[in-house]
């Protein structure tokens, strides 16, 4: 039976290939025209060292000179011996272009504009079909119209039928200016990916994810998946949601629905304007209980705002609590490529 086999580059590019039972990565890649880096094929020279975020594989045969049982230990493979046992997630130690491969272009149709509020837009693209992706990454939007692309993470799950993104609405921001006053179910709409290192690893402890304004996008999108396929198991899952002001907190409803489909799942709302009306005023930090930390034993998964990433992190250090994994996006409210797909794992 087949299985995907999910090649991420150190470029940020994602590319998803099917690997044939006893196959192993390499074979895989090649199979299909990606050139993965190897000399040997035997297990010999460690050219082809990767890190599995993900998936039981089959390590094969090799000498310890091209890989030590202490980086076995911590998920490096040789992608020359490696043969996945099912779905793999595997970190690629080179460029896409080295490699003679690149991000997928699809093309698609405007479904829908939605109005989330007085400062959120969301859209909604159908007929490029299922689209595989991970949970968290984005892809690069071509405006219409325009020479512009502007970075969105999926709001959506991977594999739906339609592919949904939220949108900061700002009044000169080119996206949003295009879905404001000329978007029309129909029109034709392209993007690019997937991309980014900031999606969703295999859980392994209590998870607390941390968003920011339309840094909600990519929990949502996780938080489908695990709704959908249970992969959470017993761990807890907690979201702190903040926001600048009211009105920019939305899709509460969509969280509501999740935490009576997902159990162990809880979340909480916070607007850090001084005249807010919510009951929970301050920012995420403010909001942060011992027991989301677990005494370091947490994954914490942060996407927001530049300000807010680097105010988390700080906090994080004062409290003294070192989570296990901690990986965070920054990203610019007004969607541009170049500010959008800064993710960082801070190791234990």
């Amino acid at each position: 039976m087949s299985h995907s086999i999910a090649l991420n580059f150190e470029d940020g590019v994602t590319r998803f290939i099917e690997g044939r039972p006893g196959e192993t990565v390499a074979e895989a890649s090649y199979r299909l025209g990606i050139n993965i880096p190897l000399d040997c094929r035997d297990g010999a020279c460690g050219t082809c060292k990767c890190r599995v975020q993900s998936g039981d594989y089959d390590g094969g045969d090799y000498i310890e000179d091209a890989l030590t049982d202490e980086e076995a230990a911590s998920g490096l493979a040789l992608a020359c011996q490696m043969r996945p046992k099912g779905d793999v997630i595997v970190d690629v130690f080179a460029s896409s272009e080295v490699c003679k491969t690149k991000g997928q272009s699809f093309q698609a149709r405007l479904r829908s504009v939605d109005r989330l509020s007085e400062t959120t837009l969301a859209f909604t693209l159908e007929g490029a079909g299922p689209i595989a992706f991970l949970p968290g990454q984005y892809v690069n939007v071509a405006v219409p119209g325009t020479d512009q692309r502007r970075s969105y993470s999926f709001s959506s799950a991977p594999g739906a039928e339609t592919q949904s993104f939220l949108v900061r609405d700002i009044k000169p921001g080119v996206m949003s200016t295009f879905l404001r006053e000329r978007a029309a179910p129909g029109m034709d709409m392209s993007f690019a990916g997937p991309s980014g290192s900031f999606y969703l690893r295999e859980i392994r402890r209590p998870l607390l994810f941390l968003a920011g304004g339309t840094g909600l996008a990519p929990f949502l999108s996780m938080l489908e998946r695990l709704a959908v396929t249970g992969e959470a198991g017993p761990h807890k899952v907690h979201l702190v949601y903040g926001v600048t002001n009211d009105a920019d907190l939305v899709s509460v409803e969509q969280l509501e629905a999740i935490a009576a489909r997902l159990p162990g799942f809880s979340f909480s709302t916070c607007v850090a304007a001084d005249g807010s009306a919510h009951p929970r005023k301050g920012y995420v930090t403010a909001h942060i209980e011992d027991g989301h930390l677990n005494g370091g034993d947490v994954d914490v998964y942060l996407c927001g705002p530049p300000a807010m990433v680097d105010a988390v992190r700080s906090w994080l250090a004062g409290q003294g609590v070192t989570p296990a994994n901690f990986y965070y996006e920054k990203f610019s409210p007004s969607g541009t490529v170049t500010a959008i797909g800064e993710a960082h794992r801070v190791p234990a």
